[in-house]
């Protein structure tokens, strides 16, 4: 048997328990990972609040993870038992790395996850740990530094001569955004609703920073340094203004919609030949390129670790925004 997270009811991360289960074993193609430690992600909140297609219950949740390999599946040869592993959570991605096939799927629902002692998850998903990190902070890179490499690079194309708009920062994919653009040498702007997130980002290299609460009309600021290239994840009214304001030419990458939909002006589109681009996840080989980014110094952002049993207080954390970086689990 095995401690793991589960849902077995929605209604909110208060339903998410620690249940002892039946360990996992590798099928043919599959390697079990033992696991040292795992992150939280918004969609494991939004899983519990209903707020997913196609969820099934009771399931283990969990998308983020790292640990050592503890049995090989019949037909895996490698790599040895006891190596440690960061796991990929994007699933059968396909052979089109335009698009992900119409079979992906992320690891933690429906396949059991991450939050737990074990999980056992098809060969070609884990990887070795970047030497040099944590495992807090390798567990911090999964689904977070995927979706932010590809939004960056594979998607919006980011150089150091743009200047980058990277809205809400503080969640975990943002917090990403900010380290990769100021890592090739991009200028950033971040906003926020909290100084103390904004003064994190500051410390953390971005050039310049807006609250949007104090000042509803951020946009004029932002718009007045001029953006290159704009990154969002808000939708609604932000995402709106984020189109109106980038640099005629400019690029507009969006992965989420917190907010709800957004009210385009499609003039402000193809007058000023703006791209709008739309992205999610990423392939195995934006994951790989994304790995290699921590081997030569950097390091994703940790905001608090808890222990697996306490996951509702580690979930209410990032239900209530209150974190700056990823939100890691410790796993014994």
């Amino acid at each position: 048997m095995m401690k793991a997270v589960r849902l077995h009811q929605l209604g909110g991360v208060q339903n998410l328990q620690l249940d002892q289960v039946a360990e996992p074993a590798p099928g043919a193609g599959e390697i079990l990972v033992r696991l040292s430690a795992a992150a939280l992600n918004h969609r494991d909140v939004y899983i519990t609040q209903g707020l997913y297609p196609g969820i099934e219950l009771p399931v283990i949740l969990g998308s983020d993870g790292t640990g050592t390999i503890a049995a090989l599946g019949e037909g895996v040869s490698a790599p040895a038992v006891g190596t440690p592993v960061v796991i990929n959570p994007m699933l059968d991605w396909g052979d089109n790395p335009r698009v992900w096939s119409s079979r992906a799927t992320i690891l933690g629902m429906p396949r059991a996850g991450t939050l737990a002692d074990y999980v056992s998850v098809p060969a070609q998903n884990v990887a070795p740990t970047p030497q040099g990190l944590s495992d807090e902070e390798a567990a911090a890179l999964p689904l977070g530094g995927l979706t932010a490499y590809r939004a960056t690079f594979t998607r919006g194309r980011i150089s150091a001569k743009d200047t980058v708009l990277v809205t809400g920062v503080g969640g975990g994919v943002q917090t990403f955004v900010l380290l990769f653009c100021k890592h090739i040498g991009a200028r950033v702007i971040v906003t926020s609703s909290r100084d103390e997130k904004l003064d994190r980002a500051k410390a953390l290299g971005a050039d310049e920073t807006l609250n949007y609460r104090n000042d509803p009309e951020w946009y004029k600021a932002a718009r007045k340094i001029g953006v290159d290239v704009a990154i969002d994840s808000a939708g609604g009214e932000t995402l709106a203004r984020v189109i109106d304001i980038v640099k005629p030419g400019g690029r507009v990458v969006t992965y989420g919609g917190t907010t709800g939909d957004a009210k385009i002006r499609p003039f402000s589109i193809f007058w000023h030949q703006r791209d709008v681009l739309g992205t999610s996840m990423g392939s195995p080989e934006d994951f790989s390129a994304m790995l290699k980014l921590f081997t030569g110094g950097l390091r994703p952002v940790v905001d608090r670790t808890f222990e697996l049993a306490d996951i509702v207080a580690a979930a209410e954390r990032l239900e209530h925004a209150d974190q700056f970086g990823k939100v890691v689990l410790h796993i014994s």
